[in-house]
C-alpha cells in the first residue's frame, strides 16, 4: 500500500477538471462627495473594450495567498495597497467567463483618493467612476451583481462601524465623515446625535491640526487601530 510521499509523487493535477481562478476587487472611495470605484478598460478578449473590476488570475509562483493576488492586481493599477480589504464572495459557474469554468473570489477594498491619485492619473485603462453612474458605462462578465452587492455590504457596515472612513484621507473631519455615511445610507443624519456617537467610541485621534469648511476651522482626526474591529451595539437608524 503506498504511503502519502509515494501517492503524492504519482497524484496529477490534470486528470481533473480544472476550472480558471482568480480574484476581483470592487475598491472604493470617497471624493467630491461621491462614492466612487475603480475600473479597468479591458484590452484584450473576452469583452474587450468593455469596464471590469481589478482582477486577474493567481499566480501560483509569486501568490502564497489569495490576498496576495488581489493586492498585487490593486496595486498594479493604484499603485498602494488599500487599507482596509475583506473577502466578499465567491462566484462560480460555467456562464460568467466565456474561456470556460470559471471562479473568482471577491474582495471589497476602501482606500483614500489622494494617496492613489497620481498612479491612477498615469495609468490610461483605468477610471475612478461615481457609483451613481455606473449606468454609462458598458460592463464586462459579472462585474455588476458583484459591484451591486459590494455596495450593499458598505451600505450596511455604515450603520453599525466606522470602516467606511478607510475611503477618506488619512486625516478627516468628522462632517466628512458623516458626508460619507450619508451617501451609503441615503438620506441625511442627525448632526449631534453623529457626533456624539463617534465621539463616545473614542475610535479617532486628534490630531492637532484643523481645517477651515465653510468658514469655521474643523478639527482634523485619524483612525486608531483598533477601529475596524469596533461594531457599535446600535445601528444608525435609516
Amino acid at each position: 500500500m503506498k504511503g502519502e510521499k509515494e501517492y503524492l509523487a504519482a497524484y496529477n493535477i490534470h486528470d481533473y477538471d480544472i476550472p480558471l481562478v482568480g480574484v476581483d476587487a470592487v475598491l472604493f472611495t470617497y471624493h467630491g462627495d461621491m462614492l466612487k470605484l475603480l475600473l479597468v478598460e479591458r484590452r484584450n478578449h473576452p469583452d474587450k473594450n468593455k469596464w471590469a473590476l481589478p482582477g486577474g488570475f493567481v499566480d501560483k509562483q509569486s501568490d502564497k495567498t489569495l490576498e496576495d493576488t488581489v493586492l498585487r492586481k490593486i496595486q498594479e493599477k493604484t499603485g498602494v495597497e488599500p487599507p482596509y480589504l475583506e473577502q466578499l464572495k465567491t462566484y462560480g459557474n460555467a456562464l460568467r467567463d466565456k474561456r470556460g469554468w470559471s471562479i473568482t473570489v471577491c474582495y471589497t477594498a476602501l482606500i483614500s483618493h489622494q494617496v492613489c491619485a497620481p498612479h491612477v492619473v498615469s495609468v490610461s485603462d483605468v477610471a475612478w467612476v461615481a457609483y451613481d453612474e455606473l449606468s454609462n458605462y458598458s460592463l464586462g462578465f459579472d462585474h455588476l451583481e458583484i459591484i451591486t452587492h459590494a455596495r450593499e455590504r458598505l451600505k450596511q457596515k455604515s450603520l453599525y462601524s466606522v470602516i467606511p472612513a478607510y475611503a477618506l484621507p488619512q486625516k478627516f473631519t468628522l462632517p466628512e465623515l458623516q458626508n460619507l455615511h450619508e451617501v451609503l445610507i441615503g438620506k441625511p443624519l442627525q448632526k449631534k446625535s453623529f457626533r456624539r456617537r463617534i465621539e463616545q467610541a473614542g475610535l479617532f485621534e486628534d490630531t492637532g491640526e484643523k481645517r477651515t469648511e465653510k468658514g469655521r476651522p474643523a478639527t482634523l482626526y485619524r483612525m486608531k487601530d483598533s477601529s475596524a474591529c469596533f461594531t457599535f451595539v446600535r445601528n444608525l437608524e435609516q
